[in-house]
């Protein structure tokens, strides 16, 4: 694929969020609640459930859809339990959560005989494949994450004492590096931002999510390049270059305008064909 170096553009945005706390910390009624100030409509939030049918606990909120995922958590169902919400034609979904995959992860090479960095290199894949789906979706995502209390050693007085540094999310290391918005619950069930790329939320001091989060968030996804904007442009375009050039630009539109673009270049290549003169033959002949 061709390189391009262009201007910093915001686009519209698909927002992916990550909560973490322990347990009864409140992560599954806050993503309920987060979802619903995102959508504005419960029929169109669905959540991915592993925590033993605890989305139900909250049907009161109102007739959000559930799809209990049983054992084994394998990445692989974790993929298709989100093709078949994306399906539905669902807005927002809910993985209630994700620490369920990476223990099965984790299990799977504590069985697996041999080399401990070739049996990684099989099971790495398998999670990338999951986190890939996310990435890729057109849902608003919320994903829910287990977190224990994280501790360091520190000398004091010539000993070693365990001191708090917050919570640790029971995932793969480095997982909030692949969501916008990482909030920490506690139990208290306030919320802090600990990475935080909207800037909406940073420094603010702890608080309790509510639907009003999810529209502050969502006025936030709104801004920027729009499909239909990037729709205006390809059938604006003056040639297979600059229709290149546009696909190249907006990746996450590729697949839902993959027909516009090919329509648009069928389009072109015709209007630059050559044209063949007409034929004068008999006209010649007569003088």
């Amino acid at each position: 694929m061709a390189m391009h170096l262009r201007y910093a553009e915001r686009r519209q945005a698909r927002i992916r969020v990550l909560l973490q706390g322990p347990s009864g910390s409140g992560k599954t009624y806050s993503s309920l609640l987060l979802a619903y100030g995102l959508t504005g409509n419960w029929s169109s939030i669905a959540i991915i459930d592993t925590e033993n049918k605890s989305a139900d606990l909250f049907e009161h909120l109102g007739k959000y859809r559930v799809l209990v995922l049983d054992p084994p958590y394998t990445p692989e169902r974790y993929v298709e339990a989100l093709k078949i919400c994306e399906a539905a034609g669902v807005q927002v979904v809910i993985l209630d959560s994700l620490s369920h995959e990476w223990q099965y992860i984790l299990d799977e090479h504590s069985a697996m005989t041999g080399n401990s960095y070739t049996n990684w290199s099989k099971l790495t894949p398998r999670h990338d494949s999951l986190v890939n789906a996310l990435l890729q979706s057109n849902c608003h995502l919320i994903a829910t994450v287990r977190a224990k209390q994280d501790y360091v050693l520190v000398e004091k007085n010539n000993r070693q004492i365990p001191e708090k540094v917050g919570m640790k999310g029971i995932t793969r290391e480095g997982m909030d590096y692949e969501f916008t918005l990482v909030f920490e619950l506690d139990n208290r069930h306030y919320a802090r931002a600990t990475k935080d790329r909207t800037v909406l939320f940073t420094d603010r001091p702890d608080f309790s999510i509510s639907p009003k989060t999810g529209q502050q968030i969502l006025r936030w996804c709104q801004e920027g390049t729009s499909q239909q904007q990037v729709e205006d442009m390809i059938k604006a375009a003056k040639d297979t270059t600059r229709l290149k050039y546009l696909y190249d630009l907006y990746p996450e539109f590729r697949e839902a305008l993959t027909p516009l673009f090919t329509e648009r270049k069928n389009e072109l290549q015709l209007i630059s064909l050559p044209k063949h003169p007409k034929s004068y033959g008999n006209a010649n002949h007569a003088a």
